[in-house]
């Protein structure tokens, strides 16, 4: 194999990693209405994607005591 096969293979591999990356984030960010979506970065990487997500009660839903 040549170097620019080598190159042109480990760019698509990291191109594909990051169309795999890019649809989670957009995957945790669906329908989300109120939260946050952190994503974790170790030395260059992501490691990890958090989804929080936050329920809104309305005035309608909340008992009285």
């Amino acid at each position: 194999m040549t170097q620019s096969n080598e190159n042109t293979e480990s760019q698509g591999t990291r191109i594909d990693t990051q169309d795999v990356l890019l649809a989670q984030v957009r995957d945790s960010l669906r329908n989300l209405r109120f939260g946050h979506v952190q994503i974790i970065v170790q030395d260059g990487v992501v490691v990890q994607i958090d989804r929080l997500e936050r329920r809104r009660i309305s005035r309608n839903e909340r008992q009285t005591p």
